[in-house]
This record gives structure tokens, sequence and C-alpha cells, in this order.
């Protein structure tokens, strides 16, 4: 479920379940130092609502009495936080150098053709968006990628590529029907 996040609109206020998933968080810091519980917090925003918006960023650091920049510079450091709506199956594929030696970038480039996208856009039936990573931890594998920040995927050639996104695609309508 995703919320409104044009520059003219603005989001609903945080929930009360959120809030109290907040406070959660935070009791497992010492009260100096709650504002460790700030990537549990972006956490929560983005499991709800699949992005977090500079307008959450805003909420939680008021929250957790910090910058607001800092927030924001935790949530664009790491790339498992989404800044704007992403298709159903984020699809990041490492591109750091181990990877490139081993085809990371032709495993990108066939995903961007045959998703009929570039990295960093999402198809136009917003099932897949296609993104580059850094260094995913698992060299050996290469060329490898995380679907939805959670599945690694090792040893991708365009065969195993293709099967992957033919099988999202087929679970997706099935669970339509």
């Amino acid at each position: 479920m995703h919320s409104d996040t044009s520059s003219h609109g603005s989001q609903a206020a945080l929930s009360a379940a959120t809030l109290e998933r907040f406070a959660r968080e935070v009791a497992k810091y010492p009260p100096a130092g709650k504002q460790s519980a700030v990537m549990a917090c972006l956490a929560i925003v983005q499991q709800d609502e699949g992005f977090v918006s500079e307008q959450r960023e805003r909420e939680i650091a008021a929250y957790l009495g910090m910058a607001p920049i800092a927030v924001h510079e935790v949530t664009t450091f790491y790339n498992m936080y989404n800044q704007r709506p992403l298709g159903a199956y984020k699809l990041n594929v490492c591109t750091n150098l181990p990877c490139q030696l081993r085809d990371g970038a032709k495993a990108l480039a066939h995903l961007e053709q045959k998703l009929g996208i570039r990295m960093g856009e999402t198809t136009p039936d917003g099932m897949f968006t296609l993104q580059q990573s850094e260094c995913l931890g698992a060299c050996a594998d290469s060329p490898v990628m995380l679907v939805n920040d959670r599945t690694m995927c090792s040893f991708m050639s365009n065969e195993k590529l293709d099967q992957l996104i033919d099988g999202l695609r087929g679970a997706t309508a099935k669970g339509a029907q």
C-alpha cells in the first residue's frame, strides 16, 4: 500500500500502531541513546508503506529528537530504504568490481533489455524496479542480485535471470486470480 508523495499532497500522520512499534524499538536503548532506533523506525515505515518519504523522515526525526538531515543521511546511505514507491519486485544487481569481472554488467544489461527499462526505472506495470547495488558480500557467487532486499540470487546467467523474471510474473498472475 503506497501513500501519496506528491509535492502538493501530504501523507496522513503516523498511526498509533506505528508509534507503538517505534516505542518498542526505542525501549531497547538507554534514554540518552534513543536515536539508535533510527534504522528500526525507518524499517517500520518502509515495511508499512513500501518507502520512506521526506515527511516520514521528518516525523521520525521529531520522534527521536534528532535533526531531519541526520535521518535523511541514514535513509540515503543504505540502499534498503526506498525514497519513492517502487515496483512490487525490487531487483538489485551487484555491479561492484568482482561481479563486474564475472558478468555483473552483462546481467544488468540483460535485465534492462528483458524488462524494457533502464537501471533505476520501474516497469510501466509497476511490477519491477531495477537498481544496481554495491557489494552484496557474495563475490564468489557472482553475478549476484538481491530481490526485495531479502532473497539473494547467485550465479545469475541470462537463463537464470529469464527464469526468475518469468517465475515472478507467473506468481503474480496466479495471485491476482
